[in-house]
């Protein structure tokens, strides 16, 4: 992944390609094929199958547990991370009165449970200004009424990083709220201190490089209690099948409850070998290896004609960047045909920098973005 030869060998797909669009899928590595060929041959053993797939499913958990910064019991893995939103709105357990704060460079998975008519909660939005979220303009919406903070650690949206330490240290200091905390555009990408966060949530096919199906749920036992989902199921029970199955439901608390049913077991299989790959590469040298690139790419943006809309700090970006341009249908048209890829929305493009990329993917854009646009 950081080495030509890494490269060629474990994504041959990206031969010839500038694949700058991670931040919407990744490109697994051949070894995530592979894994989910294995689900295959162990589906094939029939019920003989089972005790694979949950040697899987354990692996994976440890490895969610490692990247989160908890046990293996800390966490598990439901269908995606609108399901884990969803099912926390539920587990919240909000009355009338209660606050929630969102915030408008967020995903919708995040913010729109709580938006829901059935949440009883009032919800308030911390604005971003100039394209940051300030922890101050937070401070502002705290009270003692606040229940939940739920953010991005990265935007989808422009890439800017929430100042994770300065934010929690102001949610403790001015209410007894919960953090809530999506990880999805960070996981496996940069590094991550999560110790103070009570509910981490992160899908499944972008910077681990897996695929669809997942949703990966963290709780440490410290806020289990506050995280009990009241859903009905059969996995997330602590006695689905007793005697008194007909006359109680007792939930698991915590992570445990975030999956009510069979696990998506081929997705366990992809996403124990997408965990297995970014660790043995190490969070830390994709981290490393891709700090030039994100400089260069900022440093390229900045003198071309577009409105950008990422921090110009690249200390508060990961790896994704945006701007803005009137024409940028015909922007994103022209990369194309030279087999340059990136996002284009509503007149925005984001550019997601991953360890699979070279400085020359990030030369062949901006030499592209120039041709086109002077």
């Amino acid at each position: 992944m950081l080495t030509s030869e890494t490269r060629a060998r474990d994504f041959p797909h990206l031969e010839g390609k500038a694949y700058l669009n991670t931040a919407a899928e990744g490109i697994p590595p051949l070894a995530v094929g592979e894994a989910l060929q294995q689900y295959v041959n162990d589906k094939q053993l029939g019920m003989d199958g089972r005790d694979a797939h949950f040697e899987q499913w354990n692996s994976a958990c440890t490895l969610v547990g490692e990247m989160y910064g908890l046990s293996a019991d800390e966490v598990t893995i439901c269908s995606c991370s609108s399901e884990a939103f969803n099912l926390a709105a539920r587990a919240a357990d909000l009355e009338e009165g209660d606050e929630v704060i969102i915030n408008d460079l967020d995903f919708p998975a995040g913010s729109t449970p709580w938006l829901q008519d059935g949440c009883p909660a009032t919800v308030k939005v911390w604005k971003h200004q100039d394209w940051s979220l300030r922890v101050e303009d937070l401070v502002a919406l705290l009270g003692p009424r606040t229940r939940v903070v739920s953010t991005s650690l990265v935007s989808f949206f422009n890439g800017f990083m929430v100042p994770l330490d300065e934010m929690i240290e102001a949610v403790h200091q001015h209410s007894d709220a919960q953090i809530v905390v999506d990880v999805t555009q960070a996981l496996g990408r940069i590094p991550l201190d999560l110790s103070q966060v009570d509910l981490v949530i992160s899908s499944t096919h972008k910077w681990i490089l897996s695929t669809h199906g997942g949703g990966l749920v963290g709780i440490p036992s410290r806020s289990a209690d506050r995280w009990t989902v009241k859903a009905g199921g059969w996995f997330n029970l602590q006695d689905a099948f007793g005697n008194q199955r007909f006359e109680q439901v007792v939930v698991k608390p915590g992570a445990a409850g975030f999956t009510v049913g069979m696990p998506n077991f081929p997705a366990i299989y992809a996403i124990r070998a997408g965990l297995a790959y970014i660790t043995d590469v190490g969070v830390a040298a994709i981290c490393e290896a891709t700090r030039p690139l994100v400089e260069a790419c900022l440093e390229g943006l900045a003198g071309l004609p577009v409105e950008l809309i990422s921090p110009r700090d690249s200390s508060r970006l990961a790896g994704i960047l945006a701007f803005r341009h009137p024409d940028a249908e015909l922007v994103h048209k022209k990369l194309l045909e030279d087999n340059i890829h990136v996002m284009a929305h509503a007149g925005r493009l984001r550019v997601a920098i991953h360890g699979y990329n070279t400085m020359e993917d990030v030369e062949r854009l901006l030499v592209k973005l120039r041709e086109v646009l002077t």
